[in-house]
């Protein structure tokens, strides 16, 4: 684990800022991460193992999933990423990685993330606002349907919230999630105000008050997704009493 300072004037860490824009209407200028981002990078974590200060969990049904660090060639820094192994096709199963170092209201969380394999799925999310296994929020980008999706799990349903600006229907935004390759996923909560961002590019934003108290953050999967993380950054955005 690092703590690093990044420019307020620079975006988020493998950003290519002459690429084209995903396909999404809704799709803003992004916003600077913050100043000071804490870093879980998995390098100092033991391989073949869990990392030290998680917690595992299940959503739903099936098995409870097995997360483990392990070596990648080509991960985004270092050697060791944290992967969930278990191919269980269950649909209703979102196995988490709880960080237990953080609890907070208000944050910028970002994730590094490769989507390995999955007949069902191949999904990486990030939580925050976590309670416990069945009260949180979700963002997921899903490599298999090209689509980016913010849900609230209450007493264990997940309901996909609304796009903000956008009427009628909607199920998040259709978008380009990297197949094989190395993805960014963000999200900056600030009250009852969701940002949501891929490859540090802004595609739309989310409000509700479901969830208003501090919870964890962490890393979310679903059904047969084996997926790889890295360079988990985690910022928090709540005023010091």
């Amino acid at each position: 684990m690092r703590t690093v300072l990044m420019l307020l004037t620079g975006l988020l860490s493998g950003c290519d800022a002459s690429a084209p824009p995903p396909a999404a209407s809704a799709m803003q200028p992004a916003r600077a991460m913050p100043a000071t981002v804490q870093v879980v990078d998995f390098e100092a974590a033991a391989a073949g193992q869990a990392p030290a200060g998680f917690t595992t969990a299940l959503t739903g049904r099936g098995r409870p999933g097995v997360w483990q660090v392990q070596r990648a060639e080509g991960a985004p820094s270092g050697a060791l990423v944290v992967v969930q192994t278990d191919a269980d096709r269950t649909n209703y199963r979102f196995p988490v990685l709880v960080y237990d170092g953080v609890s907070a209201t208000d944050v910028d969380v970002s994730v590094r993330f490769r989507t390995v394999s999955g007949r069902v799925d191949q999904a990486a999310g990030l939580v925050w606002r976590y309670r416990d296994a069945d009260n949180y929020y979700v963002v997921r980008a899903n490599a298999l349907e090209d689509n980016v999706v913010l849900y609230k799990v209450e007493n264990g349903k997940r309901i996909d919230l609304p796009v903000k600006g956008v009427s009628g229907k909607t199920y998040g935004v259709d978008a380009d999630v990297p197949g094989q390759g190395w993805g960014t996923l963000r999200v900056a909560a600030r009250g009852p105000l969701f940002e949501v961002y891929l490859e540090g590019r802004k595609l739309f934003e989310v409000e509700d008050v479901t969830f208003r108290g501090a919870g964890k953050v962490g890393l979310w999967t679903k059904a047969d997704s084996v997926t790889q993380f890295d360079d988990l950054s985690i910022a928090n955005l709540d005023t010091p009493r």
